[in-house]
């Protein structure tokens, strides 16, 4: 029999050790993610007294596997609308705790005179706290719905997105001997570039690809095409010079804002727990016993830097985001520790061979230490902010209350701003998906309108196609970069206000359309060898037409709504099953009027009764604008509806319409029975006598159902089984019925 092959005995070995281990720390109270390194140590080579992994190479490339599908879940769980929603507070949060915490690791990296990039990678590792062991503290201290918990997963998420965005920039960093500003400013726009065309693209085509499909797609289905869309899009990030997880993470992203997006989690969750175990798995395996010994006192120095850093600059930085002292504090001393995106950044830098081989199992060590700490952090928070108050002057305490709490507020208030953000924004992506229409049209069509036309006399005609058809694609961005914004609400007030605003908003205008007019004048650059004058001319001529064409304008129109469409399909899929408030609500609560839903109780007297039965609106007021049914919505039902156990009503009023609704539905419900024992069903032998009233007369003329709620099992005939008793047949002397129903309807009927 062929010997089984080493990766197969190693997952084995994995699985089994990670499962023991995990048993054990669930059965402590622990988070996963521990008992996952301490199973990797238990079967690293690092261990001498029990079996260990033979095939590390193979293991690490799961790892990275792992890493990815990671990425691509909390893709799945994040939403780029929820971030815009947060406004400034926890953004400013964020990129102070990150500053702070960064150079903190980088100085005691230096303070122990590890190399640069040791030192660089170690302030990136020192950052990123732990979304998974926080949340888990949380849960189990009982603290998730308290406010400052909510402040504090806010920042964690933004975290999470900025270790995406560090990893690339440590990647950049890396791939340079001597890195400068503009490296890192290139880098930072690269990033940038593809991160807003791959939303654009990818919001506007795969919720097409999936809405089309939806009717075939199962879930094993949309399992293998999510996982697919996952892998397509790391691999493609890796050829743009970035890396697979980055990539994972745009894709989970996209399909965040899909409808299928909880269907896809739930799918996905098994293979993420799989491979994010091997892993973590693989973290643990790197722990050299040796080198803990030897780094022991930089373990100490880092724990107590986390520990002390996030305490103080962590509570800081949410001061600086507007919230109390006290409130700061709770939230710092909650985020000192590090966890799975250290690791991440620590496999980083030994795949791509730029950070000492010691570097990793120290942080994992670190990260073991303040993992444990992390409950009792939390709950040092409140004592700590205590003795605080005890020693500093009071009117100290009032002031950095009031710098806190009277941070400016990040609504927009002036009409100019705001206008000219809106122009900016819609500039820049639109440029962004005219500059990838261009690439693609030049690196993929030019050469093949070439090959099809060959030949000096046919190269212009090629050329040609080749710019009308660009021009033809980018026409709808074009239009847009130049005409969006024009008839807004901004721009009408500021036109209408003061005649000096007038010459600005044209000029806006004007600087719009010399962008789209470099995009034409590029084109024809590219493809011709006309003077700078005439391409001017004809990109004047081009952006004018472009500007006229109904055509252009309709498809424009066509394309941003689809688009937004897209964007809003999950939140529309959330209002019509009920998950969510509609849009409407804000305007009625202006006229006191709400929206409140109610689910009809399982023993209501509503049901099987109508909505014009039922004549709710001028009993209380009312108005039913749905009902919610399994996943149906039925929006502004008739009188006709048939109400069922279980539906959900939305209804419309006033507090006191709903409060009279509320207790209606409440109340008016079938008692409970009081003689279960009067229920009981039985059955009994009824034999026709000469003098039964039943003699001659049918099933139905008899009554027994109807007069006696009683029902006829059947006819004792002297066969094996009882006979149906036809509709037709009529009772005779002497027939045997056996008869099924309550002990004292039965006694009725048999004494009749």
């Amino acid at each position: 029999m062929a010997e089984l092959p080493d990766l197969i005995k190693d997952l084995a070995l994995i699985l089994i050790s990670a499962g023991i281990v995990t048993l054990i720390f669930k059965k402590l109270k622990q988070p996963l993610v521990l008992g996952y390194i301490v199973a990797g140590f238990l079967v690293s080579p690092h261990m001498p007294y029990t079996a260990s992994v033979a095939d590390m190479e193979s293991i690490h490339l799961w790892a990275d596997i792992g890493v990815m599908f990671l990425l691509f879940s909390l893709g799945l769980d994040f939403s780029f609308k929820k971030i815009l929603k947060m406004g400034a507070s926890p953004i400013i949060s964020t990129i102070t705790i990150i500053f702070f915490m960064s150079m903190t690791g980088v100085m005691v990296g230096r303070l122990f005179d590890w190399s640069k990039m040791d030192c660089i990678f170690l302030g990136g590792m020192l950052a990123m706290s732990s979304t998974t062991i926080i949340y888990k503290a949380f849960d189990d201290l009982g603290l998730r719905q308290q406010q400052f918990a909510g402040l504090v997963m806010s920042v964690l998420i933004l975290e999470d997105i900025l270790a995406i965005v560090m990893m690339v920039m440590l990647s950049a960093i890396a791939s340079g001997n001597n890195p400068d500003g503009e490296q890192m400013i290139g880098s930072i726009v690269k990033i940038g570039f593809f991160l807003v065309l791959w939303l654009v693209v990818g919001i506007f085509a795969v919720p097409q690809i999936l809405r089309k499909v939806r009717s075939i797609v199962n879930a094993e289905v949309l399992l293998i095409v999510s996982l697919g869309l996952c892998c397509a899009m790391a691999v493609f990030s890796s050829k743009v010079g970035f890396s697979s997880a980055f990539g994972a993470f745009i894709m989970g992203s996209i399909l965040a804002e899909t409808i299928e997006a909880e269907r896809i989690e739930k799918l996905v969750e098994p293979v993420k727990n799989l491979f994010g175990a091997i892993f973590f798995v693989s973290v643990g395996m790197l722990v050299d016993p040796l080198i803990l010994v030897e780094y022991a006192i930089p373990i100490l120095t880092l724990v107590l830097a986390i520990l002390i850093g996030q305490s103080v600059f962590g509570s800081l930085s949410f001061m600086l985001g507007g919230e109390s002292l006290r409130s700061a504090m709770r939230c710092g001393f909650s985020m000192a520790q590090i966890g799975e995106f250290s690791f991440i950044i620590a496999s980083l830098g030994l795949s791509l061979g730029v950070i000492s081989n010691f570097l990793y199992p120290v942080v994992v060590a670190v990260s073991v230490i303040t993992t444990f700490l992390t409950p009792y952090m939390i709950r040092l928070a409140i004592p700590a902010y205590n003795s605080l108050e005890r020693r500093l002057p009071s009117r100290l305490i009032q002031m950095l209350n009031h710098l806190s709490m009277s941070h400016p507020t990040t609504k927009e208030h002036s009409k100019w701003k705001k206008l000219l953000t809106q122009m900016t924004l819609n500039t820049v992506i639109y440029s962004i998906l005219t500059t990838a229409v261009i690439a693609v049209m030049f690196t993929f069509v030019l050469p093949l309108n070439r090959k099809l036309l060959p030949g000096w006399e046919l190269h212009w005609y090629a050329n040609a196609i080749t710019a009308i058809l660009t021009i033809l694609l980018i026409s709808p961005f074009l239009r847009a970069m130049v005409m969006k914004k024009n008839r807004s609400e901004e721009w009408k007030a500021l036109w209408a206000e003061s005649n000096i605003n007038r010459l600005p908003l044209l000029f806006t205008v004007l600087v719009r359309a010399m962008i789209a007019i470099g995009f034409i004048f590029y084109i024809c650059n590219y493809l011709s060898r006309f003077s700078s004058a005439i391409m001017v001319t004809i990109g004047v001529i081009v952006i004018i037409l472009i500007i006229v064409s109904r055509t252009i304008k309709q498809r424009s129109i066509k394309l941003e709504r689809l688009f937004i469409l897209n964007l809003r399909s999950r939140d529309i899929a959330a209002q019509v099953h009920g998950k969510k408030r509609p849009l409407y609500e804000g305007k009625l609560l202006d006229r006191d009027v709400h929206i409140s839903v109610f689910d009809v109780p399982m023993d209501s007297t509503w049901m099987g009764s109508t909505l014009k039965q039922l004549n709710l609106g001028r009993k209380y007021g009312v108005h039913i604008t749905s009902i919610l049914r399994a996943n149906h919505r039925l929006n502004i039902p008739d009188g006709d509806y048939v109400i069922y156990p279980g539906d959900k009503l939305e209804i419309i009023g006033s507090d006191e319409q709903l409060n009279k609704f509320k207790h209606a539905i409440e109340t008016e419900v079938f008692g409970e029975d009081f003689h279960l024992e009067d229920r009981e069903m039985k059955l009994r032998q009824m034999i026709i006598g000469t003098d039964s009233p039943f003699i001659g007369k049918t099933l139905q003329e008899s009554g027994i159902r109807d007069i006696y709620s009683c029902m006829v099992v059947g006819l004792e005939e002297g066969k094996e089984n009882l006979s149906r008793v036809a509709p037709t047949r009529k009772f005779q002397e002497g027939d045997i019925l056996w008869i099924v129903g309550e002990e004292e309807a039965l006694q009725t009927l048999m004494n009749s």
